[in-house]
Formats: C-alpha cells, structure tokens, sequence
C-alpha cells in the first residue's frame, strides 16, 4: 500500500475533463487556451519551428509546439509564441486554479519520519546535485511523444500535485510526481533514450534516477530498491533502471514517477497517453 490515505479531495476527479476538453476562445487578436496549473498545452500548425514561453525559446516537437504549466504556476495569462519561418503567432494560456486535494500520511519509525540536522544537511547537498540538472543547457530531443511506460504493466496512478501532510505535518511542497502502485522487484523502465543525469541514493527520494532527454525534458524514478545505472550511462528506452521498492520517504513499495519540462513541473501521465489529447491553441489565421 503507498500509504494511509484519509482524505482527498473528490474535486482531482475532475481534472480528466479539464485535460482532455480542447478550450479555446478569442481575445482580441490572440487565441486562448485553459489550462491548470502542472499541465501542458499544445500548438500544433504547419510549419511551425520554433516555440517561446516565459523567456524561454526551443525548437518544435516534430512540427509541434508542447508548453509545460509548472505546478506552482501562479493563475493568470502566459504569453505564448510560435514561428514559422519568418512569420510570429502569439497566443495565451489562461492559468486556472486547481486543487488536486489533501493526502494524509502515516510514516511508520523511519529515519525521513524524524529527520535529524544532519539528514536535512544531506538533503540540502542531494538539492544542489539537482539545481545543476534543472540549469543544464537543453540539447536536440530524443524522445517523441507518447514516451514509454517506467514499469510493466503500468497501473493506474495517483497523488500528483496532491497536499501531503506526512504525520501531521505539512509538507514543504505539493507532490510533484505520480505514485504506481507497482509490485516490489518490478523493472523499472526508462522512459526514453537518453543520458543518466544522477542515480543516487538521495535522503527523501531513496535509490533515484534522474534521466535527460533532451529538449529540455527530464524524467525521474524514486524509491527504487536498487540501481542498475550509474551518472553519466546512456539508456535506451526501456532499458531497466533498477527495481521498484520502497526506500527514501514512503510506507511501502512503490514507484514514483515524474518529469520536468522546460523546468516546469508537470503531470507525467499527460506525456504517457496519445498527444492529439492535450489541450490545444486554436489559431485565429
């Protein structure tokens, strides 16, 4: 069981609607697209080649412009960019709150329950290896979409962006990735090809895998039992990564799963099912 859950709230039911429901209206010369905070938005015109958001331009996704929401996205507009060529279309995501609910949970008398000065210390050094993975310059992609599944059968999965209160306790931030209630020993899977960016038993996240993809997208494996990759090793997709377990913070075996886009953190299932799903722009031209 991945853990003692009391409540939750009913309403992250929704958010299958909310993703799956293209939304798309004038204003002003500019189309606008809905979206919810740790989603993704998707542009897709001929001949488009490049994309922009906050700052941030990268080359389009096989003819397709992709835009992570971060999950602490402050609702509100976020400007929008495409070309092709030459010529420049604008467009806004229209940021809605959402509350994905509240998970409260028992940590049985493990070390993550009660961590000491010097567990916290470890944990801050395990944020600096990971600062410099979020910074890292973005290379060509290679990966297209759907990716693969991290584990074989995938079950259903849960918690993203839920409120973790760990023994009473408020969590310092919401659940950035999915829980998979997948057997102990089960394979875990990359994803993607790509370039192990860190495998390390870390404080919170246990026996971790941290893979880069290119154009900016990372994916992450936690909790794992153990590691059969090491920092730097090229995967191929599908190749194991370890096995699924229960180390770092968790009541019992289980794979966390997500991924990092453009440094926005977002729902890894969104980039697991088929594309034409994720919400798109509806060009005025």
């Amino acid at each position: 069981m991945i853990s003692l859950l009391r409540s939750i709230n009913l309403r992250v039911l929704t958010l299958v609607c909310l993703m799956t429901i293209p939304a798309a209206v004038t204003q002003g010369q500019r189309a606008t697209v809905t979206a919810p905070p740790g989603s993704l938005v998707r542009w897709a015109t001929a001949g488009t080649k490049r994309c922009s958001m906050k700052g941030r331009t990268w080359p389009a996704l096989q003819g397709v412009c992709y835009y992570p929401v971060d999950l602490q996205q402050t609702p509100g507009l976020i400007a929008i960019t495409r070309w092709s060529g030459v010529q420049k279309e604008s467009a806004h995501i229209s940021v809605e709150p959402f509350d994905y609910g509240t998970e409260e949970i028992e940590l049985p008398n493990i070390p993550q329950a009660n961590p000491t000065a010097k567990d916290l210390a470890r944990d801050r050094r395990d944020q600096i290896l990971l600062s410099k993975i979020w910074n890292r310059k973005e290379g060509p992609p290679m990966f297209t979409l759907p990716i693969g599944t991290p584990a074989m059968p995938m079950p259903k999965g849960k918690s993203f962006g839920v409120k973790r209160i760990f023994n009473g306790k408020p969590a310092s931030q919401l659940h950035t990735g999915t829980d998979y209630p997948t057997p102990v020993g089960t394979a875990v899977l990359a994803v993607a090809d790509g370039m192990v960016l860190l495998a390390k038993d870390m404080f919170f996240e246990g026996n971790a895998v941290f893979i880069g993809h290119g154009d900016g997208l990372v994916s992450m494996y936690f909790h794992l039992s153990e590691l059969k990759v090491e920092t730097g090793q090229q995967v191929k997709k599908g190749q194991s990564l370890g096995r699924v377990g229960s180390t770092g913070r968790a009541t019992g075996p289980h794979l966390f799963f997500g991924v990092r886009w453009h440094d926005a953190r977002i729902n890894p299932d969104l980039l697991l099912g088929e594309p034409g799903r994720i919400p798109s722009v509806v060009s005025n031209k």
